[in-house]
């Protein structure tokens, strides 16, 4: 077939089909006599394939992944394949994760709180999970607040563990500094943690749409496969 009528099967324009036959994301083309491209039923299901992993992961990672698949051997690929699935798997208790930090962080914080129970750089980062350069620059950027004593070392009461909670929370669900930031100001003027909640909430449905996209992709995973012949 030609390249516009593979655009037409699989819902991409001409110049898009050339893109993905440059990105390696549906194999070379043939030439005909006239030096056009000429496309089989390889490359729409190839086309199909992409376009379906596009809705489930991203097109850039897509993009990425597609030349394994049509590319490396059958059991490289279908352990491409299974990487996906693993790496949703893993965001989702990241984010599960961070939902209950948060919920350790609330709870500790309507506690009376003796300042012996304070913590040092390095017990709150045992405790968090981090690395104490984690805490530090957290630090610069204002997100955390330690008290500082005669010999200059931090020590964290209260209020600068619940802040640590928080941001380790929202790191771990994927959010970067400046919108931490944010967010972090809006807690700190109105005592609302509402929005963290609601933001992690929110990720855990968008990896459940994930998921279930990538179910539908299965088919033309499987189609792309047992085209290529389970002999690779």
């Amino acid at each position: 077939m030609t390249t516009a009528a593979l655009g037409r099967r699989v819902g991409y324009s001409t110049q898009q089909v050339r893109d993905l036959e440059w990105l390696g994301v549906i194999p070379p083309a043939e030439r005909g006599a006239n030096g056009y491209r000429r496309y089989a039923g390889r490359h729409e299901t190839a086309a199909r394939a992409y376009r379906a992993m596009a809705a489930a992961i991203g097109p850039v990672p897509a993009r990425r992944l597609m030349p394994t698949l049509i590319g490396a051997s059958v059991d490289a690929a279908a352990e491409r394949i299974d990487e996906v699935h693993v790496g949703l798997a893993d965001d989702r208790s990241r984010v599960r994760e961070a939902l209950h930090g948060l919920d350790v962080a609330l709870v500790e914080a309507d506690d009376d709180f003796d300042d012996a129970d304070a913590m040092t750089i390095g017990e709150l980062a045992q405790a968090l999970g981090i690395r104490p350069s984690a805490l530090r620059h957290w630090e610069r950027e204002g997100l955390v607040h330690p008290l500082r004593g005669t010999a200059s070392t931090r020590s964290y009461g209260a209020a600068a563990i619940t802040e640590a909670r928080i941001v380790a929370a929202l790191r771990a669900g994927g959010y970067g500094i400046p919108a931490i930031s944010r967010i972090l100001e809006h807690v700190r003027q109105h005592a609302d943690t509402g929005e963290v909640q609601r933001i992690l909430q929110d990720r855990l449905v968008a990896l459940t749409r994930r998921s279930v996209a990538l179910l539908a992709a299965a088919g033309h995973l499987h189609a792309l496969l047992a085209d290529r012949g389970e002999g690779d």
